[in-house]
């Protein structure tokens, strides 16, 4: 199971050569006050494919897929130059990343940007963009686990509204395909985010939890938990006063979940916000063979530990992230979270 525990351990990408951007160091904080939002996208138009994190190990194949699947979809593809490069764990140099990106923007034939894959390496790009170019040039973003260090850099930065949903490789069930579609199309809402289908042991939905009650609005935020957490500090971190925050993760155990939740509380992050969502986290559980303690909090009980001092609603089990059905979150956009029902139900559209 892919676990992020080393993720800030290979920080040191970011002393590169490359120039920093500066108007990413002076613009990025108060640029997110103003929304800014891409153009929807149309059946025939052309997604942009990248490859900003991890390399495609079996890539003829993985290209053959991904081109298949949103060409069935409706739409064109165009691949980025760089698509095919490898170093390491990464897909290519952060210059032939981030010249990537910029191609996709700069380009007016792309309307919309997806990531083939996550993996690692996103947040190495973000002091590297041409923030100005993607601000002349607003387009959907879309992609999560690391690429939720794009979402929120970009968004950070600029204002643009990025998606965090499905990637090129991911499975594009009825209700994933229903949900991008309708987001990436509407601009009329409100857009009910509605329950995604579960067919195991003759459940019938996610039998989301209310961990505290109550309805709440605010802008949506987040992304994978482990990025968003490594982001604090940094010109790229998401501004979360007022907003309605989510997190999804993978692969870690109970101990990391709290570790991360407890620097967000230290950091006074849910101080500001007005509600909370997690995702299903289905692998967050101690390890099979070599947990790291010999007895574990359970998820339930570490929400519990971070969130009873708090008044705003949470709630866990939607379905987000690493999960087969899972709707796109359009970052930046005001939502409604109904706890008491689970619902969350988007207030206004995400393109224009």
């Amino acid at each position: 199971m892919f676990s992020r525990r080393n993720f800030l351990k290979s920080a040191a990408f970011l002393l590169s050569a490359l120039p920093f951007t500066a108007y990413a160091r002076k613009e990025s904080k108060s640029a997110s006050a103003k929304i800014l939002k891409p153009p929807a996208l149309h059946e025939g138009d052309t997604i942009g494919l990248i490859t900003p994190a991890s390399p495609l190990f079996e890539f003829h194949r993985t290209v053959i897929e991904a081109t298949e699947k949103l060409k069935n979809l409706g739409y064109n593809v165009k691949l980025a130059r760089n698509i095919d490069k490898k170093w390491g764990y990464l897909a290519g140099s952060i210059q032939e990343r981030v010249d990537d990106l910029h191609q996709m923007f700069d380009d007016d034939e792309v309307k919309a940007i997806m990531a083939i894959r996550g993996g690692y390496g996103s947040a190495q790009l973000l002091p590297y963009l041409d923030y100005e170019l993607i601000a002349r040039n607003p387009k959907i973003l879309i992609g999560y686990s690391d690429i939720t260090a794009l979402l929120l850099g970009i968004h950070a930065a600029t204002g643009l509204v990025t998606f965090h949903g499905p990637v090129a490789v991911s499975t594009f069930t009825d209700y994933t395909t229903r949900h991008m579609k309708r987001v990436f199309t509407t601009t009329a809402p409100p857009i009910q985010i509605e329950d995604a289908p579960y067919e195991a042991n003759l459940q019938t939905s996610n039998r989301i939890w209310t961990y505290r009650g109550g309805v709440t609005e605010g802008r949506l935020i987040g992304g994978n938990l482990t990025l968003f957490q490594s982001l604090l500090g940094t010109p790229f971190a998401a501004t979360t006063q007022d907003a309605i925050l989510f997190f999804e993760e993978i692969g870690e155990e109970p101990y990391d979940l709290d570790r991360m939740l407890t620097h967000l509380k230290m950091a006074g992050i849910f101080d500001q916000c007005k509600g909370v969502i997690f995702d299903r986290m289905p692998s967050v559980k101690p390890a099979d063979y070599k947990p790291g303690f010999n007895s574990s909090l359970s998820v339930e009980e570490v929400i519990d530990m971070i969130f009873k001092d708090f008044d705003f609603p949470v709630c866990v089990g939607f379905s987000l992230g690493h999960i087969k059905d899972k709707p796109t979150m359009p970052l930046g956009i005001k939502a409604q979270l109904d706890a008491d029902a689970g619902r969350l139900t988007l207030l206004e559209a995400a393109v224009v």
